[in-house]
């Protein structure tokens, strides 16, 4: 795999290791070791993914990640070294694809940039046009549109979107959708399903906090309603 991969990470140790796991991988690998620099590289060099610390020295990595989603969908993967809900819900609803909680063994770190590329990339479910609720989802162009007007999604979002309205009616348990979204459950957590889930119902419901589109099934997961 020959992916440009961004790591933002102020720890010299970490950040020379992690280049070296990733390049070992088959990636290209640039680097930083402040916000303020990670997102003047980010958009300089146009990476295919971004690894991104989120406590870091002057912009911290909330902050780039929610400039970096300003403008483009491109997967970001965070390092935190906390594991509280709290810390990892925000991280993901400031735009966050995945996250990896400090100390980390590279082959998860590599696992989990490795899906988010995949997720990426377009291999999306074989159906031409899909619909939820008032929702229009063009799989083949990549577009979602609400009363007609645009909703812009990340990959992992309109992954998520997409195999929702693929089993409309029926409920999606929260391991279901990370086998199906994220490509895997072992690894998984369901902090990422709910936390995307919300962002997903910021975008595309009339109400967010009275969901229509996706339902909650409380004890199971979630329920896109039939069009």
């Amino acid at each position: 795999m020959d992916a440009r991969i961004l790591v933002v990470e102020d720890d010299a140790s970490i950040r020379e290791l992690t280049e070296r796991g990733l390049r070992a991988a088959g990636f290209e690998v640039l680097t930083a070791a402040t916000g303020d620099d990670g997102l003047e590289r980010f958009r300089a060099d146009r990476p295919d993914a971004v690894v991104l610390d989120v406590m870091l020295p002057g912009m911290d990595g909330l902050e780039v990640c929610k400039a970096i989603r300003a403008t483009s969908a491109v997967p970001v993967v965070m390092l935190t070294a906390r594991s509280d809900t709290l810390d990892v819900v925000v991280g993901l609803e400031s735009g966050a694809d995945d996250y990896v909680t400090k100390p980390f063994e590279m082959p998860e770190l590599i696992a989990r940039v490795r899906a988010s590329l995949r997720r990426a990339s377009g291999n999306h479910p074989n159906a031409d046009v899909l619909r939820v609720g008032e929702v229009r989802i063009d799989v083949a162009a990549h577009t979602v549109t609400r009363a007609d007007e645009r909703v812009e999604l990340t990959p992992t979002e309109f992954r998520l979107l997409a195999e929702l309205a693929r089993h409309a009616g029926n409920v999606l348990s929260r391991e279901q959708l990370l086998d199906l979204v994220w490509g895997y459950d072992y690894l998984g957590d369901s902090r990422l399903v709910d936390a995307t889930v919300q962002r997903l119902r910021s975008k595309i419901e009339t109400e967010p906090s009275t969901p229509r589109t996706i339902e909650t099934v409380r004890g199971v997961g979630y329920r896109a309603v039939r069009p």
